[in-house]
């Protein structure tokens, strides 16, 4: 039977790691017993169980017993507690009122705000803003009845809304995104009205999700640029209808002679 050397002369042994001491056998066996707990409160399966009450008995060390019981709560470790009461429902926001009109101006609904089945906007020479993100739905499907002449509305809707424009734009125009749901059920914001000299643009971002000063930028350029070319756009036709209209009445003092 070998012994461990002795220290010579003044020299003291390093101080042993308990994780490398040896494991006695009712040490095994009160691991074996949290074991079987664990079992009879559904921590861990049959299977489980067996594979770990293998390795406690092959187990020498304390370090070895340790991973047995690394997922497992211990005796002084509070035990997490589960609430299975549900968080009390939001009430829905104050209802406001449901027209929304911007002359020369600019208005804006945005925040947690009650959207009623039908919103009307009205714009001359001015813009709305419409952010839907936090907004409560008064149905599945509300409409947004916009009236607008050389103005915009600009509306952000979250992911998994679809948006229909069914309003009529002359000189002017809707610029719409994909419908990224197939869901049947999706909420929809529908568009009517109409947009003389204007436009409807709605975008699709996540809550917290913010455009870059770089975007807001462009989009405000190219929506100034687009308005202005509409502008031109019609005037060039005006201009031609008044020429067409003046040849028309020379001819006819011709034909009278």
């Amino acid at each position: 039977m070998s012994l461990p050397e002795q220290p010579s002369g003044s020299e003291r042994p390093a101080p042993q790691s308990p994780a490398n001491m040896r494991a006695s056998d009712a040490d095994r066996d009160e691991v074996a017993d949290r074991l079987r707990e664990a079992l009879a409160e559904g921590r861990i399966t049959a299977e489980e169980h067996a594979e770990r009450i293998d390795a406690v008995y092959k187990a020498k060390t304390y370090a070895e017993l340790e991973p047995v019981l690394s997922d497992l709560p211990s005796e002084q470790a509070p035990r997490p507690r589960v609430d299975l009461r549900k968080e009390p429902a939001l009430a829905p926001p104050p209802p406001q009122s449901p027209n929304l009109v911007a002359i020369f101006a600019g208005v804006e609904r945005k925040g947690r705000w009650l959207v009623e089945p039908t919103t009307h906007v009205s714009c001359v020479f001015g813009g709305a803003d419409l952010d839907f993100r936090q907004a409560v739905l008064s149905r599945s499907e509300v409409t947004v009845n916009v009236t607008c002449v050389f103005g915009g509305v600009h509306m952000i809707v979250p992911p998994g809304v679809r948006v229909v424009g069914s309003n009529t734009a002359v000189f002017g125009g809707n610029d719409l995104p994909e419908d990224d749901t197939a869901d049947p059920d999706a909420p929809v914001i529908r568009i009517t009205g109409m947009v003389l000299f204007g436009g409807v643009s709605v975008s699709r971002r996540a809550i917290g999700e913010k455009r870059g000063r770089r975007d807001r930028h462009r989009e405000r350029h190219e929506l100034h640029r687009h308005h202005h070319e509409e502008l031109r756009e019609a005037h060039r036709e005006l201009r031609d209808a008044r020429r067409e209209h003046l040849r028309e009445l020379r001819d006819e003092r011709r034909r009278r002679r």
